[in-house]
């Protein structure tokens, strides 16, 4: 028995001494893992806060399409990081705001501005296409578009442009105008006794010029010689008055 017992006591020691060496190394694990987490976080924040810097920097250029988009990947990628926290509440209206200045670069787009040399000095010229074709003969819908022209010799004038049929304004007419889709108001008109373009002069030029630059849509109606009248809506938003000194 006492030979037994000898035998025993170093299995027994043995055993223990590897539970020992069993936890320290998960102890080690464990620390190993906490340690990594902690840098993993740390590289997170660091990362997040030169997101958030770009983002700063964007926003306070008024760049509301960058600012969106550092906005966006800082929460996607970090989104338990201080900076996210920090933009997280504000970031839907940085969003609306990229969105606005994207709609108003389409409605600049919408206008063609064009300077060309005329008898007496130069032409300048802001024109714009309405925003759906309108079919005035029955031959189909097509462009119709809004001119205001600044001419040496002829001064200033506001005008429709048709590419088929014609205005039924002999004489003189009146068009309907309405701004933003609030009440109509009637405008003096007139074609001119001319073949070389289908246009119609709206006599008061510096009120609509006005309506244009103060609203968002402009809509005039005008009457045709195939009957009745028709609507042509245009997006004025985007207008620049500066492209036309003095109106």
């Amino acid at each position: 028995m006492i030979r037994s017992s000898l035998f025993a006591r170093p299995l027994i020691l043995s055993v223990l001494l590897a539970g020992v060496v069993s936890l320290t190394a998960c102890g080690d694990r464990e620390a190993e893992q906490r340690a990594a987490a902690q840098a993993q976080a740390a590289a997170n924040e660091t990362a997040a806060d030169a997101l958030a810097s770009k983002y700063d920097a964007a926003k306070a250029g008024n760049d509301w399409d960058m600012a969106r988009i550092h906005g966006v990947a800082l929460l996607d990628q970090y989104p338990e990081t201080r900076a996210a926290v920090r933009i997280k509440p504000e970031l839907e209206d940085i969003k609306a705001k990229a969105e606005g200045a994207r709609d108003l670069r389409r409605l600049q787009a919408l206008w063609d501005y064009a300077q060309v040399a005329a008898d007496g000095g130069t032409q300048r010229s802001a024109a714009i296409m309405a925003k759906a074709p309108v079919d005035v003969d029955g031959s189909g819908a097509k462009p119709v578009q809004l001119v205001f022209r600044d001419h040496p010799k002829w001064k200033r004038s506001g005008y429709l442009v048709l590419q088929a049929g014609d205005f039924r304004c002999a004489g003189g007419c009146k068009v309907q105008v309405s701004a933003d889709g609030g009440a109509a108001r009637a405008m003096d008109a007139w074609r001119p006794d001319t073949d070389e373009a289908i246009a119609m002069f709206i006599t008061d030029q510096k009120a609509l010029w006005k309506l244009a630059g103060a609203s968002k849509t402009i809509e005039i109606e005008f009457p045709v010689k195939a009957g009745g009248t028709r609507k042509a809506l245009f997006e004025t938003a985007g207008l620049d008055s500066k492209q036309m000194p003095g109106w």
